[in-house]
């Protein structure tokens, strides 16, 4: 068996950072990173995590590897005498101007985003989100579209304790509804939220969207769906004893499978409505 020398080990060392700095493109596809998303704005927001990431592996990588040459080049084995300087200002100017242009080049494209992210003008429609205890509300004003969405029937039975449920054989436990948010793809759909109750927060990663529902006001935020599927989030502010029991999902289709939705539920809501009319109103004699 070869005995490598510090030297080579400290060389194996660095070896090693490059390789892993080199696979950032195939570590970003793992389940760890953060999803790239289906919006022009989780795009963005994605291209400026991997900017930051890659900035700081140089970063890393250039400290480390000073670290480790210095230690194994001048360690007190090898008969090497302590420096005696005291400060440089040429290193002193070198690290006060390096982060600062750091910040710059990673602050430069995160406020153009904010700013496009906080633009909801040129809206093709809007919804209203009203958080509950321990549910969402829809409301699409346009159309007099109406409805509450809960945790799935499978995930409410399998979720209490003694059920006899293996979770892990249900079907997005905990990130299923019984009615989800449907919007249509290609569509700037402007989101009002707001809250009944407690402050709660509606997200969606794939979105990367997220802000807070607060009784008596109301947020605003939007989206812009490029593909079609079915995309899940949860409530992200803690808002009491079933917090983690109110999960989002939205559904991107079709704009003509939207309007078909659209007539259906317009339909169903009216014949609800009229039933409930009926019962309400007495019957003569």
């Amino acid at each position: 068996m070869i005995k490598k020398t510090p030297a080579a080990r400290a060389f194996a060392v660095l070896a090693s950072l490059g390789a892993m700095s080199a696979s950032t493109t195939a570590l970003a596809a793992m389940e760890l990173n953060m999803p790239r998303g289906v919006t022009d704005i989780s795009y963005k927001v994605y291209d400026m995590h991997m900017l930051a990431f890659y900035i700081m592996c140089v970063v890393a990588f250039a400290v480390f590897g000073a670290m480790a040459y210095s230690i194994v080049k001048h360690r007190k084995s090898k008969g090497v005498s302590p420096s005696t300087f005291h400060e440089s200002t040429a290193v002193e100017i070198v690290w006060t101007i390096l982060p600062f242009v750091i910040l710059i080049v990673l602050a430069l494209p995160a406020a153009r985003t904010l700013i496009v992210q906080e633009d909801d003008s040129n809206s093709e429609m809007t919804i209203k989100i009203t958080g509950y205890q321990w549910k969402w509300q829809y409301e699409y004003p346009d159309s007099g579209i109406s409805f509450f969405s809960t945790l799935a029937d499978e995930s409410r039975e399998a979720r209490v304790r003694g059920s006899g449920i293996d979770v892990y054989e249900v079907e997005n436990y905990l990130l299923d509804v019984d009615n989800p948010l449907v919007i249509p793809v290609d569509t700037k759909v402007r989101l009002l939220l707001t809250s009944n109750d407690v402050i709660h927060a509606w997200w969606v990663p794939d979105f990367a969207i997220k802000k807070d529902a607060i009784p008596g006001f109301i947020n605003t935020m939007w989206t812009k769906a490029n593909e079609t599927g079915t995309f899940r989030g949860q409530c992200a502010e803690l808002c009491g004893r079933d917090h983690g029991f109110m999960p989002v999902v939205v559904k991107v289709v079709e704009k003509a499978e939207f309007e078909q939705w659209t007539a259906a539920r317009i339909a169903e809501q009216g014949g609800e409505q009229l039933a409930a009319t009926d019962v309400a109103t007495p019957v003569a004699n």
